[in-house]
């Protein structure tokens, strides 16, 4: 059993109580970012003359080396380390011998896992980042190609009035643009270093704590060593975020579910991210789709479970936020993973344009329209409802649309019905008349895109420096 400490006890650590205390098995994962941030503390103590020019230089190259060898498999973790720190150390210190051991000037276990989770929650949001500048891409792709093509809107799943393809793809556009706002606001919020915190209360040594920040990309160290080591709300914005894009997928997906049955048919989705029955050979399957509606749950789990973690802790550090790790790096890779699969899925879906139309002419979705169109005849507005309500009920008796019906058919319900009021509820007018900001209307939906357009021609990562320099 390696571990850092020791010193101060009489008798070994029971085995069960060691494997129920290590966290080999989980923070192995962010063994880059332990020694990138091992490689910051060590540069930084040599610029502070508490390490020699040459114990540093040593120490660095050591370091080095390990980083080289883990990521081509010629050194394995194992747990017979406590943790990736002890790894990392025992190692640098088998090498090096007695200037290993000087690796942990000024420095506690305390500050180097809060700085490592915070680099690595800080890569991990650059890349979802990324991710959701792809699916934005795809989704304005879809909207460019679709400005005239018409479907039903709904409210309470019930068609309501007629809509563009491009207007509806709009709506998840803007959802997903604020997911990306949100992980700016985060990453501004997050990029400061707790390195130099110590266990608690700082260090007595000079350190440099500036510099360390500059070495690993942050915007400057944390300004209290007891929310340094013992701050995770980072991590719990982070979560959030992610559970309200595994939310917004999860919509998405279910309007695709929906919209791929054979009673909707306004979507094919590709071979590719479909599957079939075992039993029943005609079924094509959304799987992909339900599959990230399901993990929207585990998601949300890992951020109820880090809140209810964090809910009762004092100050400092307490051994309970070793439980940050696990559910957040399931709900990482799980939010990458749908985001991903989301976009191949949705750039290589069929859109049945024809079907939607037709659902959208059979779904009295002009009704609004055609009440407008009384309106602006006289008819006060509640009474045009009136009659245009009972223009559905007859319809639905004939089993036809409005546009169906026959001016004489019209004015058996209103004298003031005349020929071009089938221009006024066709669906093309319908949806083009409206040409306010965020309407369906096809010169609204153009100058939406431009906005979009010039929103992704833009990244708000070119004006940071995400990259640690402890080359």
């Amino acid at each position: 059993m390696a571990q850092l400490w020791g010193g101060r006890f009489t008798k070994q650590t029971d085995k069960l109580v060691y494997n129920f205390n290590a966290s080999i098995s989980f923070d192995q994962k962010f063994y880059k970012q332990d020694i990138e941030g091992s490689i910051a503390h060590v540069r930084m103590l040599g610029k502070q003359e508490i390490l020699t020019g040459e114990e540093m230089q040593a120490i660095v190259a050591c370091l080095k080396e390990i980083l080289a060898d883990v990521e081509a498999g010629r050194l394995v973790i194992t747990d017979e380390y406590e943790d990736i720190h002890s790894f990392v150390e025992a190692n640098l210190i088998d090498r090096l011998g007695d200037t290993g051991k000087k690796l942990h000037t000024g420095r506690s276990r305390n500050d180097q896992v809060a700085l490592d989770m915070r680099l690595y929650t800080r890569e991990e949001l650059l890349h979802v980042d990324v991710l959701l500048k792809e699916l934005l891409g795809t989704i304005l792709h879809i909207m460019e190609q679709n400005t005239e093509t018409i479907m039903p809107g709904f409210t309470h799943l019930q068609k309501a009035q007629p809509i563009t393809l491009a207007h509806h793809m709009g709506a998840y556009f803007e959802m997903f643009k604020r997911d990306r706002l949100r992980l700016h606001d985060i990453y501004e919020r997050m990029n400061y270093c707790p390195l130099g915190s110590g266990a608690l209360a700082g260090t007595t040594y000079p350190l440099d704590r500036d510099y360390s920040a500059q070495l690993l990309g942050f915007y400057g160290p944390t300004l209290n060593s007891m929310d340094g080591v013992s701050d995770r709300d980072y991590l719990i914005e982070y979560l959030s975020a992610m559970a309200t894009i595994m939310m917004h997928l999860s919509r998405f997906s279910e309007e695709i579910i929906i919209w791929n049955s054979n009673e909707y048919k306004f979507v094919e989705i590709d071979d590719a991210y479909s599957t079939g029955s075992s039993i029943m050979p005609q079924k094509k399957n959304p799987d992909i789709a339900e599959l990230i509606r399901g993990k929207t749950g585990r998601v949300y789990g890992a951020l109820m479970s880090l809140l209810t973690t964090m809910k009762g802790i004092p100050l400092a550090y307490n051994k309970d936020m070793q439980e940050d790790k696990e559910l957040s790096f399931d709900a990482m890779d799980t939010t990458k993973g749908c985001i991903a699969l989301f976009t191949g899925m949705l750039d290589t879906i069929k859109f049945n344009n024809d079907v939607m139309r037709q659902s959208a002419n059979h779904g009295f979705t002009n009704a609004t329209d055609a009440a407008d169109y009384l309106v602006n005849h006289g008819v006060p507005f509640r009474d045009a409802h009136g009659i245009i309500g009972r223009i559905v009920l007859y319809c639905i008796d004939k089993k036809m649309p409005i546009d169906d019906m026959s001016l004489e058919e019209l004015k058996s319900f209103s004298s003031e019905f005349e020929e071009d009021v089938y221009d006024a509820i066709s669906m093309e007018t319908c949806v083009n008349k409206r040409l306010t900001v965020g309407a369906p209307g096809e010169e609204a939906m153009k100058k939406v895109i431009a906005v979009e357009e010039e929103y992704l021609s833009h990244d708000w990562q070119e004006n940071i420096h995400v990259s640690p320099d402890i080359q």
